[in-house]
């Protein structure tokens, strides 16, 4: 059983954001690729240039990956952090198997994010800009409930680690600027993408 410990209100909120920003890149998605499956020439409202585009990302089997329209599995999967969310404000407390489930999934989507980047990056040259804002709240979202079990010792390890653990929770946004930055610096040595903005 977890450690029982203060509510996660500031977690709770940020799943709850994340949640809702992740759940909005996946609806406009979705409506991009029904605009495109109905009229394949359609103008969509995501393409600003070559490199600012999701028709790429969208027409690409990278997005289709399960033979299905990726943003579909967003739409369902950022429910999830909503509800858990919610659910902790509410003054839920979840048993142990039910947080390694969550951050089971949490590190899936983690997984699937870093790939999507690799493939934007390096194979499609493309940024979407919906896509990013995926990315924008995966990653700190990984970040903050990976650290949430480790600190609340869903996960086994010893008191020294829970207390580095919850030190380290403050620090969760400049993990994800250091993140972000290196994405950054991935796609201007290999887009130049700043070429396209002066």
């Amino acid at each position: 059983m977890p450690e029982q410990r203060a509510r996660p209100t500031a977690l709770a909120v940020w799943l709850i954001i994340a949640g809702a920003l992740g759940w909005l890149a996946a609806f406009q998605l979705t409506l991009e690729r029904l605009n495109l499956l109905a009229d394949p020439d359609a103008a969509l409202g995501c393409d600003f240039s070559i490199l600012v585009q999701c028709r790429a990302n969208l027409e690409s089997w990278q997005g289709e990956l399960f033979g299905f329209p990726n943003p579909i599995l967003g739409l369902s999967a950022w429910i999830a952090p909503i509800v858990v969310g919610v659910a902790i404000l509410a003054g839920a407390r979840f048993a142990r198997w039910f947080w390694l489930l969550f951050e089971a999934g949490m590190l899936l989507a983690f997984v699937f994010v870093i790939w999507l980047i690799s493939q934007s990056i390096f194979v499609l040259g493309t940024l979407c800009p919906w896509c990013m804002v995926t990315w924008l709240v995966t990653i700190p979202t990984v970040y903050a409930v990976t650290l949430h079990v480790l600190r609340n010792g869903t996960v086994p390890v010893s008191a020294a680690a829970r207390r580095r653990a919850d030190h380290l929770m403050g620090w969760v946004p400049l993990f994800a600027v250091l993140s972000y930055a290196i994405i950054a610096i991935l796609a201007q040595l290999r887009l130049d993408v700043l070429s396209y903005l002066f």
